[in-house]
């Protein structure tokens, strides 16, 4: 007898499932396993569960195939394993049911669209970088200038206060301040 088994994904903990849960019901889905995990990892907790729980003859529905994979080479890779082991797949925003010949050809050009969106996005945040250090940003926090870190040690070392004091007073994070004065120690020692 076949069985509905759905999969429910989100990248974080923060993230929501109920909308992605509330397509698997509506879909007849009799078990749904999920996770609040990367889909770029493939060992995952509730994928695991749900691939020792299907069996031959069972769909899997997913409200689109993003939930289940980002990688087209691992998505070919799991439609081949459910060929092998019978298994069907469904995935609702992409109306794609492996059942027929047009939903198994269709898996594979989601797949590569996907896996291209990824790609481009990738090459869109390496082209911003490159334009971004061509005007001379860096990216990331801006670096604290040697003139506030140097106040915040000469405050700290005349009894200023804690260093969590000092780093406030000034405005600096204590673990620059910490890294500041490692390296005035490391260069004082070589120096020696």
């Amino acid at each position: 007898m076949s069985t509905k088994v759905g999969y429910a994904r989100v990248s974080s903990r923060e993230q929501n499932l109920d909308g992605q849960l509330d397509m698997l019901t509506a879909a007849g889905c009799e078990k749904i396993f999920q996770d609040k995990v990367s889909g770029i990892k493939e060992s995952r907790p509730g994928w695991d569960g749900l691939m020792e729980y299907v069996r031959r003859g069972d769909t899997i529905v997913v409200s689109e195939l993003s939930r289940m994979t980002r990688s087209l080479q691992h998505l070919l890779a799991l439609n081949k394993e459910f060929e092998n082991r019978g298994i069907n797949l469904v995935s609702l925003r992409e109306s794609i049911d492996t059942t027929s010949a047009t939903g198994r050809a269709f898996i594979s050009i989601m797949g590569a669209i996907n896996q291209m969106e990824r790609e481009l996005r990738a090459e869109r945040t390496a082209a911003g970088r490159a334009a971004a250090r061509a005007r001379g940003r860096s990216g990331g926090r801006p670096k604290t200038s040697i003139e506030k870190l140097e106040r915040a040690r000469i405050l700290y070392d005349n009894g200023g206060g804690t260093a969590a004091e000092v780093c406030k007073t000034i405005g600096i994070g204590r673990r620059t301040f910490f890294n500041h004065l490692a390296s005035i120690r490391k260069t004082e020692t070589a120096a020696q």
